[in-house]
Formats: C-alpha cells, structure tokens, sequence
C-alpha cells in the first residue's frame, strides 16, 4: 500500500493502515497544496474546521524538505481549537498532554512532526503496522497495488467507508465522516481499533 503522508490524517487513512502490515509512505514527492499533507478537519460546537500548518515558501518543494513556518502562532492556535473541541470528550484528557507535547517541540520540517503524529495515533490505538518512506517517486497512474496517494483528498469524497461512532455534537450535526482521527480517538480511546478495523 502507497500513501502520502498526513497531518493528523483522517480516520480512513488508518483504516488504510490497520489493513496492511507494512505500508510505504511517499518520501520522493513534491509537495501538493491544499491535501492532507498540511491539513487536517475536526469537529467544534459551530461544525468542521479545517486546520492547516503553514510552511515556508521557497526552497525544495520535496514533502521531507518542507519547513514549516513558524512565524505566527499557530501551534497555541491549534492547540486551543482541539482543547475547545475536546475538552468534553471521553478520553481527551488522556491524550492531551503527550499530543500537544509533539506540537511543541517544533520539529523543523513538515515530514517528521506528519510522521510523530502517524506513530504517536498507531501506537495509541493499538495498531502495529510498519510505515516505510519510498527510495524512489512512482508516477501517478504507474501499476502499483493500492496507491492511495491522491485517492485521499480533503476536496474529494472519501472512498473508504466511514463506521458511525460516537462524537461530541452529534446532537447538533449528526454523524460528521472525514474527520481527523483526532477525533475517533477521543470519543472511543481504547475502543478506536474496532471502529478502525
């Protein structure tokens, strides 16, 4: 399985992940805007918010030589959104601290803090799955089994089905697909991995 990498990737990129044993993760590719690769969606009182890491214009445009840009606030300004999203969910408390401390240790490019996130999400759900970074780009299109690199998209419908499970505002939205596994993870903590699989 081929995927690109994620900030905070949504749910079905680690139903994506529960599936495989070992997956590549696109190391050889430009970076592309407006994608997962910088964004993620989750669920607030006024319904889905978008939030996105900046990163440095300039310089190589390959994903594991993305800086990111730290030059306004927006780790204090991510890390109030999920807590307001959050903060009444089940299991929240549970992971705030160890979540928020990868946010903070500002690593420099955009590939290591995506990767930090990936573990950091599979090793609390209870996944194991080895995620491996290409040695060569695979063009678009080129015969390669379950290349999901452009299949997964913020601006298209999600082609892996979505098991409903519990969140915050469900009384105001109902069920809400496409959400950052943020989400996932703290309305169902331990019970995440079932919803996954």
């Amino acid at each position: 399985m081929l995927l690109s990498t994620a900030y905070f990737p949504p749910v079905a990129y680690f139903s994506l992940l529960a599936a495989a044993p070992v997956v590549a993760l696109e190391a050889c590719e430009h970076y592309g805007k407006q994608s997962w690769r910088n964004r993620c969606r989750i669920l607030t009182a006024g319904g889905p918010m978008d939030l996105r890491v900046p990163v440095c214009h300039g310089g190589s445009r390959l994903i594991t030589e993305v800086r990111i840009d730290y030059a306004t606030p927006w780790v204090r300004q991510t890390e109030y959104a999920i807590e307001t999203a959050y903060d009444s969910s089940p299991f929240f408390a549970y992971y705030r601290d160890p979540l928020f401390a990868l946010l903070e240790a500002k690593p420099e490019r955009l590939w290591e803090l995506n990767l930090s996130l990936i573990r950091f999400f599979c090793e609390k759900i209870g996944l194991e799955v080895r995620v491996e970074p290409t040695k060569a780009f695979v063009p678009p299109g080129a015969d390669v089994p379950d290349d999901w690199r452009e299949r997964l998209h913020p601006k298209r419908p999600c082609l892996v089905p979505a098991k409903p499970y519990w969140q915050v505002f469900r009384e105001r939205f109902g069920f809400v697909p496409g959400l950052s596994v943020l989400d996932l993870l703290c309305n169902e903590g331990p019970e995440s991995v079932c919803i996954i699989k």
